[in-house]
């Protein structure tokens, strides 16, 4: 009904056959607005639709990681405070070392599931509820736990191809690269993936995307890629930078490669095939935690150990009787690892020496180097010809080498006590 005449209009009309007045309930003006086509509300409804369980999975699983690590760990829960570097590495954490000479290849795995402290937990899981529903409704959540897991494995291998030993970094490529091999592990590299996926999502359907989904994905997301990288950069040394830019590399080419299907549009052998990859996915994530718990016992190489106490120790004080003192204590520990690990005993007649001659500091010095004494000639006795060919000898070695780990926490609470006295290292951090 015409509302200037009261005629009787049509239905379907426009406007009224007598007075020729407008009958739509929608006034002019909004007619005239823009109305969003096909494409964008198939966009809206994939976001709008999809559920994402598998981002909960993940939340749930990362969670439940450090949980059992804080538990192994007997220490109270803290915000800052890092897990030790011995429990890292057991729950899988990378570490070149152990990936080239052990080929502890799951190392590759592991670590997108651990984090080093309260706090990286919480940043990480903050960021993966805020990004991860977006992938998992735009690609389902096969697609979305394939680029979660590949993309968190690029960033491991890109961390682990960034450690140069011994070389010299300056402003630009400390940045990416690190000099000193330490336990890489966090889920930053997984989401820097899930940030490159939506990045090139948002370039790729740019034209049928909403405002505010432009503003969300694609250049959108420039600030704060950006933001992160420059904190990055202030905090290189701290930050895994390579692995962040290994995953955002990833994900962004995983989102030019695999093929974007709206809801309802996928095939049924495609998605058969997608939810195949996303079992082998899944099943790769176990079997690398599997073989984890199967050497989560294993004493650590003397040469893992080692290294970690070049990265924890600061510059030595310059008293004089400390740094003869230091030196056979290092010099001890090199002849340990070596009988161990080369079957080879020839330096430590000359370390027990060096330790003998070495200058009283305190009686926990003194009590640390007999200690260490001991553990040397324990290592002497299985260097010998005859010790190999008992099976029994295989048993006291890994005894021996628990010892030797156990001697190392102690003289590392040492150095950040009593050897402070000698020159202050009272800023070790273990």
């Amino acid at each position: 009904m015409c509302r200037s005449c009261g005629s009787i209009v049509g239905g379907g009309e426009a406007q009224c056959a007598v007075c020729g007045a407008s009958v739509s309930a929608t006034p002019q003006s909004a007619q005239s607005r823009p109305v969003a086509d096909n494409e964008t509300l198939r966009f809206a409804r994939a976001i709008l639709n999809r559920p994402y369980k598998f981002t909960i999975v993940l939340l749930i699983a990362n969670i439940f990681a450090f949980i059992l690590m804080l538990q192994a760990s007997h220490t109270p829960l803290s915000l800052t405070t890092p897990l030790s570097f011995e429990l890292l590495v057991s729950f899988g954490a990378k570490v070149n070392y152990l990936i080239q000479q052990h080929h502890q290849w799951w190392r590759f795995v592991t670590p997108i599931f651990l984090h080093v402290n309260l706090l990286h937990l919480m940043v990480n899981m903050y960021s993966l509820w805020m990004v991860g529903p977006y992938v998992e409704k735009l690609y389902g959540s096969a697609k979305f736990v394939f680029f979660w897991i590949l993309t968190g494995i690029a960033g491991v291998v890109a961390s682990y191809f960034t450690v140069k030993p011994g070389v010299v970094l300056g402003p630009v490529t400390g940045f990416i690269f690190k000099s000193v091999d330490t336990p890489s592990a966090g889920a930053s590299g997984a989401l820097f993936g899930l940030v490159g996926v939506l990045f090139v999502f948002g370039i790729k359907f740019r034209r049928e995307l909403p405002e505010g989904f432009k503003r969300a994905f694609g250049t959108g997301l420039l600030p704060m890629i950006f933001l992160n990288l420059f904190i990055g950069y202030v905090l290189r040394g701290f930050i895994d930078n390579a692995a962040h830019l290994g995953g955002l590399c990833a994900g962004a080419l995983l989102a030019l490669m695999v093929g974007y299907r709206r809801p309802g549009e996928d095939r049924t052998a495609t998605g058969n095939i997608w939810r195949v990859v996303q079992f082998a996915a899944l099943a790769l994530v176990v079997v690398a935690f599997f073989k984890t718990s199967q050497h989560f016992r294993d004493p650590l190489p003397i040469t893992v150990v080692a290294r970690a106490a070049e990265v924890q120790q600061p510059e030595q004080p310059q008293n004089p009787a400390y740094l003869y003192y230091a030196k056979a204590m290092n010099d001890g520990q090199e002849a340990f690892v070596v009988a161990m690990q080369d079957h080879n005993a020839s330096n430590i007649e000359p370390a027990t020496r060096n330790l003998d001659a070495a200058p009283h500091l305190e009686t926990r010095a003194d009590e640390l180097r007999d200690q260490l004494k001991a553990l040397l000639l324990r290592a002497k006795e299985l260097t010998e010809p005859t010790a190999g060919a008992r099976p029994a000898e295989k048993e006291k070695a890994r005894a021996l080498t628990n010892d030797f780990a156990a001697w190392r926490k102690e003289y590392n609470l040492w150095l950040k006590s009593g050897a402070k006295h000698y020159g202050g290292l009272e800023d070790i951090v273990n």
